[in-house]
């Protein structure tokens, strides 16, 4: 008899998936896609899992990565890759399969029902890094990550101010390190009840928000703002590459502008490899060209 099978029967397939991709101390790294990441010559899905291989001791992060696939195509191509998968159905109304375009209407739906999801993880007791697809891992994260237990939340920004305490940070919601408590729990409970109370806002504004009115405080949150030396973005590049964790297409408006700059950055890391230590690194980073034009159309 099959213990370890009927086991699996009686999980539901979201507990399945989240326990297959789970590290030892129930943390997972969860991305998610659509068809328009996982379609084209170069997608995106594809650029994002290059960088997990080019990267510093990452190949292995692969082992605990969570794809949620938001439509059936992004779903089979998820599966052919042969990763740890699992299918978010999404509300009525939503069209999960094309480009969601920033701070259009899709775009705000969706990361609302990215925000209730990631809740729903949060109170089957696991951690996880949410990271977008368009965050290139150049080195393993996790050694400039806190252990220390105490700190609920870890957060990206888009200009880090020198403080990684400091709530006067520009929080980024495209990568973030968040551990399963009650307190990140209320978080997402009262984050995700706004939604209806900020038309306009994309969920990123409304967590801000509620940052700078003392929600963070209020719920005893730890949260700790991480350096863009280290997780660094398009809004401000990292300065060292000899540190640099992580690169988000951050101040990008589209999937073509984001791939062909991260194409760069990727092409900018292997230069930087190839690199003698014995001589003077003058590795800079390409400029963001496609992003920047990707704001005037």
């Amino acid at each position: 008899m099959c213990y370890k099978c009927n086991v699996t029967n009686n999980k539901d397939a979201l507990e399945a998936a989240l326990s297959e991709a789970s590290m030892e101390n129930k943390a997972v790294v969860i991305a998610i896609v659509n068809k328009a990441y996982v379609e084209g010559d170069k997608p995106m899905l594809d650029l994002f899992l290059d960088s997990f291989w080019l990267g510093e001791d990452t190949r292995k992060l692969v082992d605990h990565l969570l794809l949620v696939a938001v439509d059936e195509t992004s779903f089979e191509r998820c599966k052919f890759l042969r990763l740890h998968c699992y299918r978010l159905q999404m509300d009525d109304g939503v069209d999960s399969n094309g480009e969601k375009v920033y701070m259009s209407d899709s775009f705000i739906k969706m990361m609302w029902r990215r925000t209730l999801f990631l809740g729903e993880v949060l109170k089957r007791d696991y951690s996880f890094v949410f990271t977008d697809t368009d965050v290139m891992w150049l080195r393993n994260p996790f050694p400039m990550l806190s252990q220390n237990e105490r700190i609920d939340l870890q957060i990206s920004t888009d200009n880090f101010n020198g403080n990684e305490w400091s709530e006067d940070n520009p929080i980024n919601t495209g990568f973030y390190f968040i551990r399963s408590n009650n307190r990140t729990i209320s978080l997402f409970d009262a984050w995700y009840a706004m939604k209806n109370n900020s038309v306009g806002l994309k969920e990123q504004d409304v967590l801000l928000n509620m940052m700078h009115e003392g929600v963070f405080k209020e719920l005893g949150l730890r949260v700790r703002f991480l350096d863009t030396n280290y997780f660094s973005g398009f809004c401000k590049d990292s300065e060292d590459f000899k540190a640099v964790r992580t690169v988000h297409a951050n101040c990008c408006r589209t999937i073509s502008a984001k791939l062909t700059d991260l194409m760069a950055v990727i092409h900018d890391w292997e230069r930087f490899k190839r690199a003698s230590t014995n001589e003077s690194l003058s590795t800079a980073w390409s400029s963001h060209v496609a992003c920047s034009d990707s704001w005037k159309n």
